[in-house]
């Protein structure tokens, strides 16, 4: 988890640095977006599409939460987690409906070892953006940390449903079904 993470960080800074000025799991945008990523046959659309819907669910329409969200993100790249975790925690206490923000703090918290609290905020992120392949790729890997391979598995096949070119993840789905065969789950 930590070096998909770290990708969608460094991503997300980007994005950050470019600015838009505003959006979010509400923009309409995301419709046609996640549509491609199912129809696209294409590994280079695919990944134009996922740092678009990236883009789309980093940017906040309020400059505040932006500058916190550029802080926890530098402060994370810097392994920084007590002051990633600070800024984070400034974005969902300033915007409780913006999912990304409960994203990145679940991943700060993945990366401390707080997979409960991880749990929680991807589930918050989920009820906020179900579609958040992220967030559920990450659940898969906090569930694999605690050797909870059905669970695991779940998780990394409703993200496939979402992004089937998640190749790192499909390859996880392979190893996991080949694993449990068999196994009671």
């Amino acid at each position: 988890m930590r070096a998909l993470a770290f990708a969608a960080v460094v991503a997300a800074a980007v994005v950050l640095a470019h600015g838009i000025a505003s959006a979010g799991q509400d923009d309409p945008r995301l419709d046609k977006l996640f549509d491609t990523l199912k129809s696209t046959d294409s590994d280079e659309e695919a990944r134009r599409t996922e740092a678009e819907i990236w883009r789309v669910w980093i940017a906040h329409k309020n400059p505040e939460i932006e500058k916190l969200m550029r802080r926890g993100m530098a402060a994370f790249n810097e392994d920084d987690q007590e002051g990633a975790l600070e800024a984070f925690n400034g974005v969902v206490q300033s915007d409780k409906s913006f999912a990304e923000g409960w994203n990145k703090r679940a991943t700060v918290e993945y990366a401390m070892g707080d997979f409960e609290a991880s749990i929680a905020d991807i589930e918050r992120t989920l009820a906020l953006e179900p579609r958040h392949f992220g967030a559920l790729s990450g659940l898969g890997q906090i569930y694999l940390a605690m050797e909870k391979k059905a669970l695991a598995l779940k998780a990394f096949e409703a993200a496939l449903k979402i992004d089937p070119h998640l190749s790192g993840v499909r390859e996880k789905v392979e190893d996991l079904r080949k694993d449990l065969q068999g196994s009671p789950i």
